[in-house]
């Protein structure tokens, strides 16, 4: 039976590399606004044999992500895997000047479309399958005040799932991504030498060892 793989966020930088690289073994679901993103990354799977199911969808938008795991089940009544790798990185101001829509989208992002995302994605991965969340601790750092204090609590999310489904599956892992030279980071760092960061397909073969079960 065919491996099903959830990603969002999975037009550019991580979570299109994860793509790739599952995409020999599973077929991919790929969710993200950016519409040519999501084509190259159908081109690059197919290129390898693979298959994938294009969902080019906001995931603040709760309709949508109910009729995506909706159609998800009525189309394969299960997931294998999601792995949530879709994030808003606020640009770095000091604490006192955050900008108030650039705090109601951190929240909308990685916060409560986590929150919902979660109630909506765990009937499909029932009792075996497995969610994969990524953390970026940033909390407390100089600057870092919208991303950090909401990253913080997309992970603090998860890790409360994982402790609940313990015994009960899904089988919840958060793991840390090297620093890889994403868009995300390129926000953080705009000047940095890139060339000691991780090539995100080298990383996201790292990381799939330690996620997938052997």
């Amino acid at each position: 039976m065919t491996q099903i793989a959830l990603i969002t966020g999975a037009s550019r930088g991580l979570g299109a590399a994860l793509a790739r690289a599952l995409a020999p073994t599973h077929h991919i679901i790929a969710v993200a606004k950016t519409v040519g993103g999501l084509e190259e990354l159908d081109d690059a799977i197919q290129a390898v044999g693979g298959s994938a199911t294009l969902a080019p969808m906001d995931i603040t938008v709760d309709a949508a992500m109910q009729q995506l795991c909706r159609g998800i089940f009525d189309r394969w009544g299960k997931l294998d895997l999601w792995l949530h790798t879709a994030i808003h990185a606020a640009p770095l101001a000091p604490t006192g000047h955050i900008g108030p829509k650039d705090l109601t989208k951190s929240l909308s992002i990685n916060v409560e479309a986590t929150a919902r995302l979660i109630a909506y994605v765990s009937p499909l991965l029932g009792q075996t399958g497995q969610a994969v969340f990524f953390d970026d601790p940033r909390a407390g750092q100089q600057f870092f005040g919208a991303y950090g204090a909401t990253k913080a609590a997309q992970i603090a999310l998860a890790q409360s799932w994982q402790a609940e489904s313990r015994k009960t599956g899904p089988n919840v892992q958060i793991v840390t991504p090297a620093p890889m030279p994403t868009a995300t980071r390129a926000r953080f760092y705009p000047g940095e030498d890139r060339s000691p960061l991780a090539d995100p397909a080298a990383e996201a073969a790292r990381l799939l060892l330690d996620i997938m079960p052997r």
